[in-house]
């Protein structure tokens, strides 16, 4: 015989809590037979707040005793609090793993034998052009919020705040040009600038001055901390400068 549960949740035609939704699916995964009581007014909230002395909702019983909300449930089945916290790499790990395998469908939807010389240089081609514009539109988001955290680290930006609003332009600018065929006489020198500029502002500031920082790569407000992954940012953007003007020279 399954154990009961008794939830209490806010549930009206304008708001539905997320975390009633996920305490009512944990308890259920736990193998609970959920007595879903769905508040549907403010004041039939605010009224439950004030008798059970509570700030929030939900409110989850067991056996009679309240557990509380989403966050003490998890605790009372032995789990780690919910989503991501302190810093984590996660975010821009994503968007490169993403990036590599739009790449390789692309070059596959064209030629399904892509395991030669030619469509493997095609594969890192895109998949460096995918990732920079990918990153940009991470910036582009919010561009304030962005610049606040990259003016911390990057050397031009320290002086000219204003290139810490280019600077994602830039980047989206050389990631679609790749992808578009454009001059690497164009093209290049920005990518080039750019990395180089964001190279060694993250080696000062990790290696040399020993600042523990988050990186804007993926947004002003990623915990995304600034180091080698971040780094790696840059030197794609070298590479694909170097690149893109050698070809067009060769």
């Amino acid at each position: 015989m399954k154990q009961t549960a008794k939830l209490v949740r806010m549930h009206t035609e304008h708001h539905i809590c997320p975390y009633g939704l996920r305490s009512k699916n944990l308890l259920q995964r736990k193998g609970f037979e959920v007595e879903d009581h769905k508040l549907r007014s403010r004041q039939e909230t605010d009224e439950f707040k004030q008798e059970h002395d509570v700030k929030t909702t939900p409110q989850t019983f067991i056996d009679g005793q309240r557990v509380g909300g989403y966050d003490d449930l998890r605790d009372f089945f032995g789990m780690d609090k919910a989503g991501q916290t302190g810093t984590t790499y996660t975010p821009v790990l994503s968007i490169f793993a993403v990036a590599l395998l739009m790449a390789i469908a692309t070059v596959y939807a064209s030629s399904p034998t892509i395991f030669t010389a030619s469509n493997l240089i095609s594969t890192i081609e895109l998949f460096v052009a995918f990732s920079m514009t990918i990153l940009a539109i991470q910036k582009l988001q919010d561009l304030y919020s962005f610049s606040n955290s990259f003016i911390t680290y990057d050397l031009i930006a320290m002086r000219y705040l204003r290139y810490a609003y280019v600077y994602p332009f830039a980047e989206a600018f050389a990631g679609i040009g790749m992808l578009a065929g454009l001059s690497g006489y164009i093209v290049g020198p920005v990518s080039l600038f750019i990395g180089i500029v964001g190279a060694v502002s993250v080696f000062k500031a990790v290696y040399i001055d020993k600042r523990e920082l988050k990186c804007a790569c993926v947004g002003g407000d990623s915990n995304v901390p600034l180091g080698f992954v971040s780094l790696t940012e840059n030197l794609f953007m070298i590479a694909a400068g170097v690149w893109m003007i050698a070809n067009q020279m060769g």
